[in-house]
């Protein structure tokens, strides 16, 4: 499985805002040839009519901890949104945690970021 870098946190936090610029690895930026290893290359994801959800869970684990509801940054057509955490998300045990980026559009089709995020949580003083 891919990761992005892994993103540490102290639980019992309730920030950093996260944020994302998500892209198509299909399509060419305007400007750009494709190339399939650089994400510099690839196009934004129009999210004008998307709603973007992040899902955390445990590293390894099924069970969903909590669910995320991102903002858009406007244009929209940038790609651009981020995520803040909600109130009780970290209060969670030290560990590994993972996190899954889905978009759905107005007809509630799905599409899932291939890679995940990754979080450690360390324990507060």
């Amino acid at each position: 499985m891919a990761y992005y870098d892994t993103i540490n946190l102290v639980s019992g936090d309730d920030k950093p805002e996260l944020n994302f610029t998500l892209r198509d690895s299909n399509t060419a930026a305007a400007g750009k040839t494709l190339d399939e290893d650089d994400a510099t290359t690839w196009a934004p994801i129009d999210l004008t009519s998307q709603t973007v959800r992040v899902y955390f869970r445990a590293l390894g684990g099924d069970t969903i901890l909590d669910t995320m509801t991102c903002g858009k940054s406007a244009p929209y057509t940038s790609g651009m949104c981020f995520m803040q955490w909600n109130a009780t998300t970290l209060d969670v045990d030290a560990g590994t945690y993972e996190g899954e980026i889905e978009l759905e559009d107005t007809s509630g089709r799905k599409l899932t970021i291939f890679d995940k995020l990754k979080f450690k949580v360390r324990a507060d003083f």
